[in-house]
């Protein structure tokens, strides 16, 4: 996993304002402490006046008989009744305020349209244009009022309108004199006021007794304290919003969903990969449709930067089957996470065009992220540079197949290479525009950077590109003296080598890349087997040819993909048996953009008994890769040769994984399910990685 955004922890329902009233509140997302909230868990804390009035939009005041029938219907899940019972009190009253935040709260809660909603909330807010208390109790509508003022405040932190958000948390406590200040220190988080933030949280532990008001303190001052560039020893504040007597290993805080998943990523901050991984295995282990925070995203990100490629597939299924059980406002909270973790999957495993296409989908997804505490400009550049690399692997993949077509086939191919071309500079202009922020990229290279976007440390090199090697050496060094590398220089010296091997200073390469290797920490798989393929290209320029090939295997072992994204070729002899078939195979490989055909390098061997088979030989007797496929004799030579080429091509440079139609649409967030099944129902449509 690598660069977190911290999480938000959700807002309780609600304080009691004022005698006379019954403990109105926010209608926000629930508490992960409570996953299965009762009615009076809903009601906070207080000691409630004896009512026998149902519970509606998280009050007891509400009397009207058209509020209280959605209010049963939402409580059902009888969406459609609800929202047609909200449009129809609308249409009736248009005036009435509880009719149009009846609509909004539908539009929020079941259909997750924020715009709309806002609109609704606005027009609520226009119809009880209220100054104060006495004015509002006198008008009949103060609970419409009340439950305007809080949604607005939330809508608006959601939608990134952190300014609107405090706006009307002042109203509230203006004018119905509710404690609202454990609700301001995440509004300031994201508009980057950590000191405003810390004396917030600081006044509420000083004066509040509730559990959940002091976890979201505790929350805000753990943010404030990873906003330093400079990674601390320890985290009192993180500990505390997990569990405020600092037992963070216990088993009762298992179901807090938001609390583990900051923990685990306060851990991975402090490089402590394996603690980090175990929070996100606490976190699993009850799905919370309320929470923000999949954990499911974050183990798929641990397990690809360990090259765990099963373990990440897994992850992945799991990831979807959450989304799939999120409620809806959730669900468009994260849905750009989802998309940017899923593209990065199939990014690894080659599937470049799918990658694309998800990758631009997050791009163009509006900003949900008021509970993350990366912003939404970090998302945008993310999804940019995930978008260049998922063009630029496609290329790749569209060159190997072209090496195997004849002249007059390879026009399609041509003109596809050149929109891809066009795209991935497209988005690699875009990328570098948004990262062009000093301050950002200091943070940004900082390994495992909290409250940032995540950018997986093995992605994170193609930042030196697309900054420039001597943009990125002056921010390295800044960061370097700042403390950025303080855990480990490992990472630092990673950087410097990728400028290098852009610069084409092989024996800086050589020199950082081994520095790198012997300092990072083992979990860095992906991260070590680029810099593996950096090495073998520089030692094969340095003609130390035995250590190139050493180097060469062992990228290929632990990422096999990562020559095909470098855009590289494999140094090969590439040798016969002297058949007309393994002859035309030859030929084809020599052509092939994956291997370069030498004097020196790795073994390409190509025979055509008993069965026509091609393997890839380092320096072990036993081979790297291996294909093999029965020889036709009816069939054309050509047509054998090129399939077997292709075959090598997808066995050495992928994982082999096979992806259904179906998922990819659920990839895609498609809520259409494909059926893709014959008539004898058998599976059909199923597509190979890396076709």
């Amino acid at each position: 996993m690598a660069n977190p955004s911290l999480k938000n922890t959700p807002t309780m329902r609600p304080l009691k304002i004022a005698a006379a009233l019954v403990c109105l509140g926010f209608p926000f997302l629930l508490q992960a402490q409570n996953p299965e909230p009762t009615p009076d868990d809903l009601l906070g804390e207080f000691e409630l006046e004896q009512s026998t009035l149902p519970l509606c939009f998280g009050i007891r005041d509400i009397t009207d008989p058209r509020a209280l029938e959605i209010c049963d219907a939402l409580y059902l899940r009888d969406n459609v009744r609800a929202r047609e019972l909200a449009e129809a009190w609308v249409r009736s009253e248009p005036n009435h305020p509880g009719a149009q935040f009846a609509l909004a709260e539908v539009l929020f809660n079941v259909e997750a349209n924020l715009p709309r909603a806002l609109f609704h909330l606005k027009r609520a807010e226009e119809l009880t244009d209220f100054g104060s208390l006495g004015r509002a109790l006198a008008s009949g509508l103060l609970e419409w009022h009340y439950l305007t003022l809080s949604q607005l405040s939330y809508v608006h932190q959601l939608m990134g309108d952190q300014i609107s958000s405090l706006a009307y948390l002042d109203k509230l406590e203006e004018i119905y004199g509710q404690e609202t200040e454990s609700f301001r220190g995440w509004p300031l988080i994201k508009l980057k006021e950590y000191e405003a933030a810390r004396v917030s949280a600081n006044l509420v532990l000083q004066d509040s007794d509730s559990p959940r008001d002091r976890a979201r303190a505790w929350n805000t001052l753990c943010a404030v304290e990873l906003a330093s560039l400079q990674p601390r020893e320890s985290l009192f504040a993180c500990d505390r919003a997990i569990d405020e007597d600092g037992n963070i290993a216990s088993a009762e805080n298992d179901s807090d969903t938001v609390y583990l998943v900051n923990a685990s990523e306060v851990s991975l901050s402090l490089l402590k990969i394996d603690e980090a991984e175990n929070f996100l295995d606490r976190a699993a282990r009850y799905p919370n449709p309320d929470s923000v925070a999949d954990p499911w995203v974050y183990k798929l990100y641990i397990t690809m930067n360990q090259g765990r490629f099963e373990d990440a597939r897994n992850a992945l299924d799991r990831m979807l089957l959450w989304r799939e059980n999120q409620v809806p406002v959730v669900g468009v909270m994260n849905r750009a996470e989802h998309l940017l973790a899923s593209a990065m999957f199939l990014i690894l495993t080659g599937y470049g065009q799918d990658a694309a296409r998800l990758s631009l989908t997050a791009l163009n997804e509006p900003d949900r992220n008021g509970s993350f505490s990366a912003d939404d400009e970090q998302k945008d550049s993310m999804a940019a540079l995930l978008n260049m690399i998922a063009n630029r692997t496609a290329i790749e993949v569209a060159r190997e197949q072209m090496s195997t077509l004849d002249l007059s086939e390879t026009l399609g191919n041509r003109l596809s290479i050149l929109g891809l071309r066009l795209s991935a500079w497209r988005a690699g202009r875009r990328a570098a525009s948004l990262f062009a922020d000093h301050e950002l990229m200091l943070n940004r290279f900082r390994p495992y950077a909290p409250l940032d976007v995540h950018i997986p440390e093995w992605i994170e090199p193609e930042l030196i590109a697309l900054l420039g090697t001597g943009v990125s050496r002056a921010l390295l060094d800044d960061a370097l003296r700042l403390g950025a590398f303080t855990l480990n220089e490992g990472y630092y010296h990673a950087y410097v080598a990728e400028a290098a091997a852009l610069d084409r200073n092989w024996r800086e390469v050589m020199s950082a890349g081994a520095m790198a290797l012997s300092l990072l920490p083992a979990q860095e798989v992906l991260l070590q087997a680029r810099l593996h393929a950096r090495l073998g290209n520089a030692a094969y320029r340095l003609r130390e040819f035995d250590i190139a090939i050493e180097h060469y295997q062992t990228a290929l072992t632990q990422d096999p993909g990562i020559i095909r994204r470098l855009g590289e070729s494999l140094p090969v002899i590439i040798s016969d048996d002297g058949s007309e078939v393994a002859g035309r195979a030859a030929r084809l490989l020599s052509n092939s953009p994956r291997f370069s055909k030498e004097n020196t390098g790795l073994r390409l061997e190509i025979k055509s008994t008993p069965e026509l088979s091609v393997c890839l030989f380092g320096t072990a007797a036993e081979p790297l890769r291996c294909v093999q496929q029965p020889v036709d004799p009816t069939a054309d030579n050509e047509e054998l040769a090129a399939r077997l080429v292709r075959s090598l091509h997808q066995e050495t440079f992928s994982l082999g994984y096979e992806i259904s139609d179906a998922q990819i649409a659920l990839l895609m967030g498609s809520s259409v399910i494909l059926s893709a099944q014959r008539n004898d129902g058998r599976e059909q449509n199923r597509r190979t990685l890396f076709q």
